[in-house]
């Protein structure tokens, strides 16, 4: 299994631009970069799966990334354009593919772990987020235009997104949902958990002085 962590390089004013007037322009791309880490050392814990980077510009070279992960360009389009390339690649590299954001403070193994088990009898998987969309997709076979034309970032994301699926034929699993971190009002509950031990995210509580 290929497990590819889609992310943008962490760049003040480019990134996790909502949380800028709670944390100003560099503290809001601190945070994107902590859950960057965050996610990449979650997804390497997964068994029997190897993880790439997909990017959508050059990381910073100040960014401590684990050794020899591959780097994978998102290349242009939508979301969904890029999204089909990098899970059609992933699958042309394994038997099958999973593809998470890095939007998810704290992120149990566990939900890795549902989609992998998911994929052994399904032809694809979705994880719901709790905003409408989904946090993980993963599938054993991706048909051309899969992804075209699906509203994103829209509370359907995640309903347009199963339907697709469906209507091209592929037996589609959802595993347990999933939260973002993305406005200020998240930033309280996002603290709340990790001070109750509820997730742990260690660069996040870095980042977040906790």
């Amino acid at each position: 299994m290929i497990v590819c962590v889609f992310s943008n390089p962490p760049a003040p004013g480019r990134t996790k631009t909502r949380l800028i007037p709670a944390l100003g322009a560099q503290g809001a791309a601190d945070l994107a970069r902590a859950m960057l880490l965050d996610t990449l050392e979650v997804a390497r814990s997964l068994q029997d799966a190897e993880v790439v980077l997909a990017t959508a510009a050059p990381m910073p070279t100040s960014l401590p990334l684990p050794d020899a992960i591959p780097l994978w360009t998102q290349g242009e389009g939508d979301l969904g354009a890029r999204q089909e390339r990098m899970l059609r690649r992933a699958l042309r590299h394994g038997g099958t593919a999973m593809l998470i954001g890095t939007d998810l403070p704290g992120l149990p193994l566990e939900r890795l772990e549902q989609g992998a088990k998911a994929l052994r009898s399904a032809d694809a998987v979705l994880g719901p987020a709790e905003d409408g969309g989904f946090y993980l997709i993963g599938l054993t076979r991706c048909p051309r235009g899969l992804l075209a034309d699906l509203p994103w970032s829209s509370p359907e994301t995640f309903t347009a997104t199963r339907d697709r699926l469906q209507e091209r034929g592929l037996n589609t699993a959802t595993i347990a949902p999933w939260f973002d971190l993305d406005t200020p009002e998240d930033l309280q509950r996002v603290r709340e958990k990790i001070e109750a031990g509820t997730i742990h995210a260690p660069h996040l509580a870095n980042a977040l002085n906790l």
